[in-house]
């Protein structure tokens, strides 16, 4: 008979102090997944919230998460980019319940006593606040001392770095380039490098696994020239690619960067099941790949900036995918695919035919989304055992090939160490 202490342990268990075995406590845990949000959501980290694209005008807003609270971005009446907490302070209500729209005349209003903000998030409005008149005297209304200065919405730390909007509820978090790193900060800003972006649309999905799940599988390359049939045989990434792999120095963030080789047969591809020689293009417009100045080099580099976002640059596609945790066993994804103010309309159609590939539909995504869920319903079945991350050893560090799961190790010993694990 099974020890069911052993087999429904109550607290992680790590096999020694390395990282290459990761217990699958780490992905079902509810007590441990609140602590994940305060540590590495809610304090000492940047995350991602948008483009400045996205809210051109003043009064333009996007409501979005952090963690798993709802914030919204917009761009106030100084023309700057403001994110607030959207929670009423008055009776804690999520008073914004649109995703996109503009709020120039009047702010924000709270729908359950209209209370009123400005778009900066001050108190600029309470119904009732100096009472109500009747019969010759003045009924209820705010305390003498009531001062709408001290009751604003949450307003969020902001940073804006070539057109991207990060947040923190941490006041007191290191400035993000710090939180980069130099060698994740040069990669940024070769996508990122000044010129004005322009929104192409965007995807959304529920994904049944954990959120870190997702962050493993954008530093892992194990997989791409295994499992995903189109980039194997079409050449735009599998381990023969001339590739690198980068980390900041916590080994919390990564950069998988690849040049893409010959497609068809190469004697290292055509051993594997998801290489298909006789796999052709209907539209072989997919495969109409333009080099751009910008990208240095390499067709493809994947950025992880932990805990929330992914920029994704492969080939001519570019967008962002953020990571939106909703409890241990699941999590939203959102994609915006972007493009430059000066593309033009061959290059814009370029990259939405490319963006084809990504999405919850997407020739090569469906198949993450797909494994991600199993994953997780393997780790539900047996919450004693752990995952196994030692193709190329054991230890952490930069590499020049694919071959090898370094940047999953690396990133769970950040994680060891934030979380006393």
């Amino acid at each position: 008979m099974d020890d069911t202490s052993a087999v429904f342990p109550q607290q992680i268990r790590w096999e020694g102090k390395g990282t290459s075995r990761i217990p699958f406590m780490a992905y079902t845990d509810a007590d441990q997944h609140r602590r994940e949000l305060e540590r590495l959501f809610y304090r000492g980290h940047w995350c991602y919230v948008g483009l400045e694209a996205e809210i051109p005008e003043v009064g333009d807003f996007k409501r979005t998460v952090i963690g798993e609270r709802s914030v919204i971005m917009v761009r106030d009446a100084e023309d700057s980019i403001s994110v607030v907490e959207n929670v009423c302070a008055h009776r804690g209500m999520q008073f914004c319940r649109e995703r996109h729209g503009n709020r120039k005349a009047g702010g924000f209003t709270c729908p359950y006593h209209q209370w009123n903000y400005s778009l900066g998030g001050d108190l600029q409005g309470v119904p009732f606040r100096r009472g109500v008149k009747q019969d010759g005297k003045v009924n209820g209304g705010m305390p003498a001392d009531f001062k709408p200065a001290d009751h604003g919405l949450n307003k969020l730390r902001v940073a804006t770095r070539g057109g991207v909007v990060f947040a923190s509820f941490d006041a007191q978090v290191e400035s993000l380039e710090d939180f980069m790193g130099p060698e994740i900060l040069g990669y940024f800003d070769r996508l990122f490098n000044g010129r004005k972006l322009t929104i192409l649309g965007y995807n959304r999905q529920r994904i049944p696994g954990n959120w870190k799940l997702m962050q493993e599988n954008i530093k892992d390359p194990y997989h791409p020239g295994l499992l995903h049939t189109w980039f194997v045989t079409f050449g735009l990434w599998r381990a023969d690619n001339k590739s690198q792999l980068k980390m900041d120095r916590h080994h919390r963030h990564a950069a998988m960067i690849s040049t893409r080789g010959a497609s068809g047969k190469a004697d290292q591809v055509t051993q594997v099941s998801s290489f298909k020689e006789s796999m052709k293009l209907n539209d072989d417009r997919f495969l109409d790949i333009v080099p751009e100045p910008w990208w240095r080099g390499p067709t493809a580099v994947m950025m992880t900036l932990f805990p929330s976002v992914i920029f994704q640059q492969q080939v001519n596609s570019v967008s962002t995918r953020h990571i939106q945790p909703s409890g241990p066993g699941a999590f939203d994804f959102v994609w915006t695919h972007f493009g430059f103010e000066d593309d033009d309309d061959a290059m814009t159609q370029r990259r939405l035919r490319q963006a084809n590939l990504f999405g919850p539909a997407g020739f090569v995504s469906a198949d993450d989304g797909e494994v991600i869920e199993l994953s997780q319903k393997g780790f539900e079945q047996k919450p004693f055992h752990r995952t196994l991350a030692e193709l190329g050893g054991r230890e952490v560090g930069d590499t020049d090939h694919m071959v090898t799961e370094t940047l999953i190790r690396g990133m769970y010993e950040y994680w060891r160490k934030v979380m006393e694990a």
